[in-house]
């Protein structure tokens, strides 16, 4: 279960609800919102963010919601309904960063919704989350924001362990190569040049143009291990690994937590595996 969100006796609890529309969102107001919030997430562990389609459960938990939590940045194109129908305050918790384009494919010129995969990203996040919490419950305004920082101070923690670890890496190494292209946050943070196969998972049937292309920057830059997301295929990937001397460096997740006995159920879990795992594919060391 992720912190924060409802248990067994949800029925009986008579604090606030906080809606958010997927896992990761859940887990970081969780962390900000401690025991005086009860924070609940539309979809569940593991679920695609960007295909997901609504159930009929989903609009009557949505009807219980007093404040509504949703990424933006076109993420989530399905959630309108819900905003658009309740009475419940609304948050883009994305708000203030600054944002960076998708330049591939049929999205070039539209913002890339992943921000969340920026640790400094989600210290915006938080600070948006304390503001809204604190209009929902000012009572516990006090009590947000010392969580708040607490959160912020780990996520920095990542961050610059991240930046240092891949300080010492060549230019032509300094390549993040994944299946969709959810790293740009990241890889800006780490500066690292961003490739993937195709921009978004809702277009995830790799063309032999796209493979082709990342075969070929692979090669030229002699990039040392390559990678792709839990919640698709690495199929298209491993045929790069394939044609070039690059290794698979292993599964990232960006969409969705993992269930409480997963390698990934808390986003602090999710950022660290994923910087770990990078690191330890371009460096060669075990992170």
């Amino acid at each position: 279960m992720l912190p924060g969100c409802a248990g067994p006796d949800a029925t009986s609890d008579d604090r606030p609800v906080v809606l958010t529309t997927f896992t990761v969102l859940a887990d970081i107001a969780g962390n900000v919102a401690g025991e005086h919030l009860r924070v609940e997430s539309i979809t569940k562990p593991g679920a695609e963010i960007h295909g997901y389609e609504p159930t009929p459960g989903d609009v009557r938990t949505a009807t219980d919601a007093d404040l509504i939590l949703d990424n933006g940045l076109n993420l989530e194109a399905w959630f309108a309904q819900f905003v658009d129908e309740l009475d419940a305050s609304h948050t883009v918790v994305s708000e203030g960063i600054e944002v960076i384009d998708i330049t591939a494919d049929a999205y070039a010129g539209k913002p890339n919704p992943h921000a969340w995969m920026s640790p400094a990203n989600v210290q915006l996040y938080v600070d948006n989350m304390v503001t809204a919490f604190s209009e929902l419950d000012p009572e516990h305004a006090d009590e947000f924001v010392a969580n708040a920082e607490a959160y912020k101070a780990e996520l920095q923690h990542v961050h610059d362990d991240l930046v240092a670890s891949l300080s010492e890496l060549p230019a032509n190494e300094r390549a993040l190569v994944t299946c969709e292209g959810a790293f740009s946050y990241l890889a800006r943070d780490a500066e690292l040049t961003e490739t993937y196969i195709w921009p978004v998972n809702a277009e995830q049937q790799a063309t032999p143009r796209q493979i082709a292309a990342v075969i070929e920057f692979v090669n030229d830059n002699d990039v040392p291990a390559v990678f792709c997301e839990s919640t698709v295929s690495d199929r298209a990937m491993r045929q790069v690994v394939e044609a070039t001397d690059a290794e698979f460096g292993g599964i990232l997740y960006v969409d969705s937590l993992s269930t409480a006995d997963g390698p990934v159920p808390t986003y602090l879990d999710l950022i660290r595996h994923d910087a770990d795992t990078i690191v330890a594919g371009l460096t060669g060391e075990n992170p």
